[in-house]
């Protein structure tokens, strides 16, 4: 058994859809077919979920007003037969009626998770529809039914198993299960979810839950390439990638695979495929347990970054200081990407700036504390390139006319890490891009 996950470009038009209808029926293989919400449709919601938020009914309204009248229009290009229509024009007014009732009652967190829901939940029943419609044998899966995560949002994957294998085993005969990704209940058993990117992570989690031969992450590019290509002219993919290196590329910001999806599928050793929706048959990329060669294979950039350096002059020869900095990160919940440390000071960057004033408050009872917001980390990633030799002399020569805030080197075998100021993350990107690949 396989999974096959859809992103919300691949799903996005009424066209494709039908694309990935295709796609889904090449073969007899039983599979999962994991959906996103159609493109937009989630940046909608949370534009709606923040209009509620700040009690500005009338754009909320506004906004739920537009999104219906996308569905309506989108529906009608779907689906052909007058049956179909009818059923989908009733599972849009149902969720349609469930965001204006919304309006009239008080907003809390809950009910906004409820509302992000919306979209993976529209796009998987109006897919299975058109299955319906075209004669197409398929499962409707519910994710509300077997997706769950803890009290510390982290997925229950035991739990996950166990509902999804009982309930596969009563359809020993169907071949193409439709269900949503991103969507999951929580340990109140209150709708949530897995974080924007969270369809990835679902269709890896189901991969581990079924233990399937291969997870497939089809999006609108073929594979991970090796630098940016929405910045970077004459980029290509990458036809295979380590866990590792592919984990730390997803990390460090390559768009096409979120972060978390990587765990799961290298736990219990199943391949991912990246893969392009508009062109099937392109090789993409494959993710295995697999180190193919050497050297630099990809560049990967994260915006949004804020450096925080702490300095103490009783850092020097001073025992537990280092703990006392990460405590106060902790107990905020709040992951450092990258740290560099000296006698007299330790600085750490993040990517999530929720509670920086809590954060540098506490941090100021230990040193000096200095912010420094608007940074981009750009990683360098391959098989062994903290061992493979002049390596970092290459990178540091393509940088020459760019100021490098920070450094982490060799503690990965896989990724050399970089901080500078995000306004020239693009021409570093050009730089490294002209110097570390050939073929430029």
């Amino acid at each position: 058994m396989k999974i096959m996950k859809f992103g919300g470009t691949s799903v996005g038009k009424p066209e494709r859809m039908h694309q990935v209808k295709d796609l889904i029926t090449r073969d007899n293989q039983k599979k999962i077919v994991v959906l996103s919400a159609l493109s937009g449709t989630t940046n909608a919601l949370v534009g709606i979920g923040e209009a509620l938020a700040e009690a500005k009914k009338d754009l909320a309204k506004e906004r739920i007003d537009s999104l219906h009248k996308h569905y309506q229009s989108f529906y009608k290009e779907l689906l052909k037969t007058d049956a179909a229509r009818t059923k989908a024009e009733k599972i849009i007014k149902e969720h349609f009626e469930f965001l204006n009732i919304i309006l009239k009652i008080s907003f809390n967190e809950a009910i906004n998770r409820d509302i992000l829901a919306q979209g993976e939940l529209l796009s998987t029943k109006l897919f299975y529809t058109l299955l319906q419609e075209l004669d197409v044998p398929a499962v409707f899966l519910p994710a509300l039914d077997f997706m769950s995560i803890d009290e510390n949002h982290e997925p229950e994957l035991p739990k996950i198993t166990e509902k999804l294998k009982s309930i596969l085993v009563n359809f020993p005969q169907d071949r193409i299960f439709v269900t949503q990704g991103y969507i999951c209940k929580n340990h109140r058993n209150e709708v949530d979810n897995l974080k924007r990117g969270g369809s990835d992570y679902s269709a890896s989690l189901m991969g581990a839950a079924i233990n399937a031969e291969v997870v497939e992450i089809w999006t609108d590019i073929d594979g991970m390439h090796n630098n940016d290509p929405r910045i970077v002219d004459k980029t290509k993919p990458i036809a295979q990638l380590s866990f590792d290196e592919a984990a730390e590329l997803a990390y460090f910001g390559a768009k096409i695979l979120h972060p978390a999806s990587i765990w799961p599928a290298q736990k219990y050793n199943i391949a991912v495929k990246l893969l392009n929706t508009m062109e099937p048959d392109a090789v993409g990329t494959t993710i295995t347990a697999k180190e193919q060669g050497s050297g630099v294979k990809a560049i990967a950039a994260k915006d949004g970054i804020t450096a925080i350096k702490i300095k103490s002059s009783r850092m020097l020869l001073a025992y537990g200081f280092l703990r006392k900095v990460f405590e106060i990160f902790e107990r905020y919940k709040t992951s450092i990407d990258m740290i560099t440390t000296s006698e007299v000071a330790v600085s750490v960057t993040i990517d999530d700036l929720s509670h920086l004033k809590e954060i540098t408050k506490e941090l100021e009872k230990l040193g000096t504390v200095e912010v420094d917001k608007n940074q981009a980390i750009i990683s360098i990633v391959g098989n062994m390139i903290a061992e493979s030799k002049g390596t970092v002399a290459n990178v540091m020569n393509c940088l020459t006319d760019y100021p490098i805030r920070m450094v982490s080197y060799g503690g990965s075998r896989h990724n050399i890490s970089l901080l500078l100021d995000a306004k020239l993350k693009n021409e570093a990107l050009k730089s490294l891009n002209e110097g570390l690949f050939q073929w430029n």
